[in-house]
C-alpha cells in the first residue's frame, strides 16, 4: 500500500533527512491516510534470519501483503531472501527501508538488542511495526516503544503469536466465566527444551566479511564473541540476547497472564529467582537451567526452564507436571495443562475431562495487517503494550538472575516456603541437578532474594531497589540511542 494520501511534506521530509541517517530519525509528520480495504500494504523485512523466513512466509499468504524490502547485516541472507521476492528491494543498512515511504509498515525479527531501536525509528518514520518477541532487551526501551507508538500514532503488534489463537478465548471461558474447575489456587510454568553448548574458544570469533560488524551490534556493546556460530546463539549472550526466558519463556509466561490473569497483572508485586549455567564449559552467560517465583498479589506463579537432558548424554527433557512448554493451572476441582495449539482439564482425580485444539496462533499477521487496515490498535491481539507487559516479566526474571549472589538452593526453598508451588518446583530443580551430579552449593549456582516492585512504576523498590534498577536501562553505544520519547 502506497500511502498515497500522505502529505507531500511527508515524501519531501525523507528525502532531505537522508543525512540523519546516521544517528536515527527525526520526528516526521504523523499520515493522515487510512488505508482502504483492498489496499496493497507494502512490507519491509528488517532481518533475514531464520525467524524472518518463516514470516515472510506467513506474510505472503496475506491477501494484499507485498514484501517489497529486504535488509539484513549479512550480505548472504539478503541474497538467499531475495531468490523468493526477487522485486523486493534490498540493504545491508536497514535504515535503507525505513526511510524509504514506499514501504508502509515493517517486521522487526533482529536480534534482541535491536527490537526496540528499530521499532521506535520505523514508527518516528511513520511505519507500522509487527517486532517479533521478546519486545524489548531491556525495560526501559520497551516503555520508550510504548511512548513511539502513542507519539506517532503507530499500529505496533508483538510476535507472541498465541494471542491469536481462538482457543486462548475458550480457555478464558472455561476458567473463568463457567468457573469449570473452580477456584485458581497456583500455577507452574515450564519451558524444559534441550539445547548443546555453544563452544568456547581461546581466540574470539574471526568477524565474518559478509556481516557488516557496525550494523550488527547496533545498540549493543563492541565486544568479542567466544562462541563458535555467529548466528542464534547471539540468544545467550546478555550484550544481544534474553536467554531462555526471553527466547521461550516469553511465550509461556504470555499465554499464563493472559489465560490466567486477563492482562490483569502488568508487574508482579515481587520477584525471587536465580538458577546458573552448569554441566557446559561454553562462552554463554544466561542460566540453562533458571527457577523463578512471580508474587503477583493474587495467584502465585512459578517458572522452571532447562536446556539440559534429564540425565548426562539423555535427549529428551527432564520429567516435570504438565507440558514441557507450556503451563498448569491448579484449581479446587482440577487442573488445566495449556501449551501452544492444544489444552487438557483434569479433574482432581487425574481424569481428562475436556479437551481443547488450537491453531497455535496462525492468524496473528492477518490480525495485524487488519489492523493496519482500519487503524485501530485496539484490535490487535498482541498490542505493544501487552507485549512489554508479558516481556517485562522476563526481563524481571532474568534482572534477578544477573543481581543474585552465590547461594546453596536449599536454603532458598526454604525461604520462599509460603510461595505456594516454589517448593515443589524446587525439588524439581534439585532432582535435575543431582541427575548431572551437580551440589546446590556449586559456584555455579545464585539465587536471588525476595526483589520488591512498584506495580505502579515498574521499578524495583525497597532494600534491593539499587541492584535491580540497575539493570532496567542499558548503556547504548554511541550512534545507536535508544531515545527517550516523550
Amino acid at each position: 500500500m502506497k500511502n498515497t494520501s500522505a502529505p507531500r511534506k511527508h515524501r519531501r521530509w525523507f528525502l532531505s533527512h537522508t543525512a540523519m541517517l546516521a544517528t536515527g530519525f527525526a520526528i516526521t509528520p504523523k499520515l493522515s491516510g487510512y488505508a482502504a480495504a483492498n489496499d496493497e500494504i507494502r512490507i519491509g523485512f528488517l532481518s533475514c534470519g531464520g525467524r524472518a523466513n518463516e514470516l515472510m512466509g506467513s506474510f505472503a499468504k496475506v491477501p494484499g501483503v507485498k514484501i517489497v524490502g529486504l535488509s539484513d547485516p549479512d550480505s548472504t541472507r539478503v541474497a538467499k531472501a531475495k531468490t523468493r521476492f526477487p522485486d523486493a528491494k534490498t540493504a545491508t543498512d536497514l535504515r535503507k527501508l525505513i526511510e524509504d515511504p514506499n514501504i508502509d509498515a515493517v517486521v522487526v525479527a533482529t536480534c534482541n538488542h535491536w527490537h526496540c531501536l528499530a521499532s521506535i525509528w520505523a514508527m518516528q518514520a511513520g511505519k507500522d511495526v509487527y517486532v517479533e518477541k521478546p519486545l524489548s532487551h531491556s525495560q526501559w526501551e520497551g516503555e520508550q516503544t510504548i511512548a513511539a507508538a502513542r507519539k506517532y500514532q503507530r499500529i505496533c503488534q508483538v510476535g507472541t503469536q498465541q494471542r491469536s489463537d481462538p482457543m486462548q478465548t475458550e480457555l478464558k471461558k472455561f476458567l473463568h466465566e463457567e468457573m469449570a474447575l473452580g477456584q485458581i489456587q497456583r500455577v507452574q510454568v515450564n519451558r524444559y527444551g534441550v539445547r548443546g553448548p555453544i563452544g568456547k574458544r581461546s581466540e574470539p570469533l574471526p568477524k565474518d566479511p559478509n556481516i557488516d560488524w557496525n550494523l550488527w551490534l547496533g545498540p549493543a556493546a563492541d565486544q568479542p564473541v567466544f562462541r563458535n556460530a555467529w548466528h542464534y546463539d547471539w540468544h545467550w549472550d546478555w550484550n544481544t540476547g534474553s536467554g531462555e526466558m526471553g527466547n521461550w519463556g516469553v511465550h509461556v509466561l504470555d499465554d499464563v497472564r493472559n489465560v490466567v490473569f486477563r492482562d490483569s497483572v502488568q508487574v508482579p508485586k515481587r520477584i525471587l529467582g536465580g538458577g546458573g549455567r552448569i554441566v557446559w564449559n561454553d562462552a554463554g552467560q544466561s542460566p540453562n537451567v533458571h527457577a523463578v517465583a512471580f508474587d503477583t498479589g493474587s495467584i502465585p506463579v512459578v517458572i522452571g526452564l532447562s536446556n539440559l537432558p534429564d540425565k548426562p548424554d539423555g535427549k529428551k527433557s527432564p520429567d516435570a507436571p504438565g507440558p514441557s512448554s507450556g503451563y498448569v493451572v491448579y484449581c479446587q476441582a482440577g487442573r488445566l495443562e495449556g501449551q501452544r495449539g492444544s489444552a487438557k482439564a483434569f479433574d482432581r482425580d487425574g481424569k481428562l475431562i475436556k479437551e481443547f485444539k488450537g491453531n497455535g496462533g496462525g492468524g496473528h499477521q492477518a490480525n495485524f495487517i487488519q489492523a493496519v487496515r482500519n487503524r485501530k490498535p485496539e484490535a490487535l491481539n498482541a498490542e505493544v503494550q501487552i507485549g512489554h507487559d508479558s516481556t517485562g516479566w522476563c526481563n524481571f526474571a532474568n534482572i534477578c538472575f544477573q543481581a543474585a549472589d552465590h547461594q546453596d538452593l536449599r536454603e532458598k526453598v526454604e525461604s520462599a516456603m509460603d510461595h505456594p508451588g516454589w517448593e515443589p518446583l524446587m525439588q524439581q530443580m534439585l532432582d535435575h541437578l543431582n541427575a548431572h551430579g551437580v551440589q546446590p552449593n556449586d559456584s555455579a549456582l545464585r539465587m536471588s532474594h525476595w526483589m520488591d516492585l512498584d506495580p505502579k512504576t515498574g521499578r524495583f523498590v525497597g532494600q534491593y531497589a539499587q541492584q535491580g534498577n540497575a539493570l532496567i536501562k542499558r548503556q547504548y553505544r554511541e550512534g545507536f540511542e535508544v531515545p527517550q520519547v516523550s
